[in-house]
């Protein structure tokens, strides 16, 4: 049903309507006019009587009333006219008439409690009104009812009962209710032809916009609305045409730009709206992807996110990530959503042989998905059963190929994963910079974390990872002996020979210390010519005799210094964790006080720490 149709069935019902509710509400004002109309002449009536009773009672004509009552009757509309006695009456005057005998129930009741009734009552198809009005004793006036009747003040004297024909009343009110509702229905026709002059614009309009709108849902923008009038509703088609101009328009810019950020080409029939919100949307995601994988510390958490959204957003359950390994290698980093997993969708030569990737060769993207057997490093297990197809993606890092995406799909979803294949080149476009930024902080984190000049662990490579040390020591419930050492006399050789003579002299004892205790073990240089070791699940017996095993080497160590030979010793500090301290920090201060006892006794020596040697060094710390 459309708009035209329902306004016109709109007006009609409340046209209908309102003369239903006019015409009900003028037969009871009718009706209620009415009753209050023939109270007021009854009453009106009844004092009559009243007074006409009293004055013929005064004047001694009281036997005439009969006369006045048939005369009564003559008044229009009135059809009875008859007088009830009460029992006070009768019993001072004596029995009255017969039209004064009689008491009907009404009247018994109204003698009863003095108080007036009313009905309206049907006799042989006519409307007939009854009123029964009580006469109270008053001595008010002149003459007054006290001056016959030796009775009290207010005592029921008698009643009067009128009837009124309300016939010809009602028939003028049914005459006039009917003239009021041809009259409204007339209005009411006319009403409905105007308003329906005025909204048919309204409602064509509203189809055109409809049909528009629909149009535009399907993203065709091209619909255009018949101005009608110069009304606000002309208005509505002006401003929806320009509305449907203007996205036309806009929503064209806005798809080319999203292309060239995409690379994803239009087609004929595409919805031009659903392919830019799809576009938008996409790029949202990837902003999104971009801030999120910016928050992460490691690579590996970064790849671990692209891994889940080419599963959740993209569908592919079935990929590969690369990365390169040296000039001509390649290490697969993750396969398939699992790090660390073995090359599966490839020629196992590529790891070897990295110019035999097409992708990490060429530097472009491999497009096997329409060009199947592209790259002849492709191989497909045989226990995959449906033929695949591949699109491989380079990540280009400080202008050389880092890391290479592969992507498998099914040759049945190939057509359709090849339409979100520029969404993917989003992500990996985004994805690009942060790896390299996330690779450069690694760079300089190792940097920052090793001393340059020997090769070691610096002290704060030291207090980033004592928190796991120590964590793994109590979990392990092992122990970590603690080495502090340094070079006696080590300032004799920067004056004596120069820097250059002192930096050998460290290079070479840090070539001893390396070689000198296990691969799990951690040789530290802890600031100048003092080092530090930490020897992991090593008791205080074995830790001294590693200690006592590095001095002796180093003593016996000639260094090369220009024309000159260089032979140094050392001194080193042992204490144990948690033996000697629950502290990791309190522990090194332990061993650095041992260290100092050694250079007390005469230096090249090892000295375990003892209680009694933390007394007097607490403040000094």
């Amino acid at each position: 049903m459309n708009l035209n149709r329902k306004m016109t069935l709109l007006f009609g019902g409340i046209a209908v309507g309102t003369l239903v509710m006019l015409i009900l509400i003028s037969l009871y004002a009718f009706r209620s006019y009415s009753i209050a109309s023939s109270t007021a002449h009854v009453r009106t009536a009844a004092e009559v009587v009243r007074v006409h009773l009293t004055e013929s009672m005064i004047l001694g004509v009281i036997n005439k009333r009969e006369q006045f009552l048939n005369r009564l009757l003559e008044v229009q509309g009135l059809r009875t006219a008859r007088v009830v006695r009460s029992t006070y009456v009768n019993e001072q005057f004596g029995a009255g008439m017969n039209r004064e005998m009689s008491a009907d129930e009404i009247e018994k009741l109204v003698l009863a409690d003095g108080q007036p009734r009313y009905e309206i009552r049907d006799d042989g198809g006519e409307s007939v009104f009854r009123g029964t009005i009580p006469f109270a004793a008053s001595s008010r006036g002149t003459p007054n009812c006290l001056q016959c009747h030796k009775v009290s003040e207010g005592t029921v004297l008698g009643a009067v009962t009128m009837e009124l024909s309300l016939t010809e009343l009602k028939e003028k009110a049914l005459t006039t209710v009917t003239w009021i509702s041809v009259t409204m229905a007339m209005f009411a026709a006319l009403s409905i032809v105007l308003a329906r002059r005025l909204i048919l614009p309204v409602g064509s309009t509203a189809q055109a916009v409809e049909r528009a709108v629909q149009r535009a849902l399907k993203g065709d923008f091209k619909g255009r609305v018949e101005k009608r009038t110069d009304d606000e509703i002309g208005q509505i088609a002006s401003e929806t045409n320009n509305l449907l101009s203007f996205l036309d328009d806009g929503l064209a810019r806005i798809s080319q730009r999203v292309v060239q950020l995409t690379g994803r080409t239009l087609r004929q029939d595409d919805n031009q709206l659903e392919v830019a919100i799809d576009m938008v949307n996409g790029l949202a995601d990837a902003s999104s992807f971009k801030q999120a994988i910016e928050e992460d510390e490691t690579k590996s958490e970064i790849f671990d996110r692209f891994g889940r959204v080419l599963t959740d957003q993209f569908g592919v359950r079935e990929f590969s990530i690369y990365e390169t390994s040296g000039p001509k290698q390649l290490e697969p980093f993750m396969v398939d959503g699992v790090q660390g997993s073995p090359c599966r969708w490839c020629d196992p030569q590529i790891l070897v042989r990295s110019d035999m990737c097409r992708a990490k060769r060429s530097g472009h993207t491999v497009d096997g998905l329409t060009q199947p057997g592209i790259c002849y490093a492709f191989k497909q297990p045989d226990d995959t059963g449906e033929t695949r197809r591949h699109y491989c993606v380079p990540i280009m890092q400080s202008g050389a190929v880092g890391s290479i995406v592969q992507l498998v799909v099914r040759e049945s979803e190939a057509a359709r994963f090849h339409a979100q294949v520029p969404y993917v080149n989003v992500y990996v476009r985004e994805m690009a910079p942060v790896l390299e930024a996330k690779r450069l902080t690694e760079t300089l984190r190792e940097s920052s974390l090793r001393d340059a000049m020997t090769g070691l662990n610096n002290r704060r490579f030291l207090e980033e990872y004592v928190d796991t040390l120590v964590a793994t020591a109590r979990r392990r419930k092992i122990e970590l002996a603690l080495l502090v050492l340094d070079i006696d006399y080590f300032k004799m050789v920067n004056d004596t020979y120069g820097h250059d003579a002192g930096d050998a002299v460290l290079k070479s004892l840090a070539a001893v210390l390396r070689t000198s205790v296990r691969a799990s073990d951690m040789v530290i240089r802890f600031g100048g010519e003092e080092f530090l070791i930490v020897l992991q699940e090593t008791e205080a017996e074995n830790a001294l005799r590693v200690a006592e095993n590095i001095r002796a080497t180093v003593e016996d160590m000639k260094i090369q210094v220009g024309g000159a030979v260089l032979q140094k010793t050392i001194s080193i500090g042992l204490a144990m964790f948690p033996e000697d301290s629950e502290t990791f920090w309190q522990t090194v201060k332990f061993a650095d006080v041992a260290l100092y006892r050694a250079k007390e006794d005469g230096r090249n020596r090892v000295v375990r720490f003892r209680s009694e040697m933390w007394e007097g060094h607490a403040d000094s710390y």
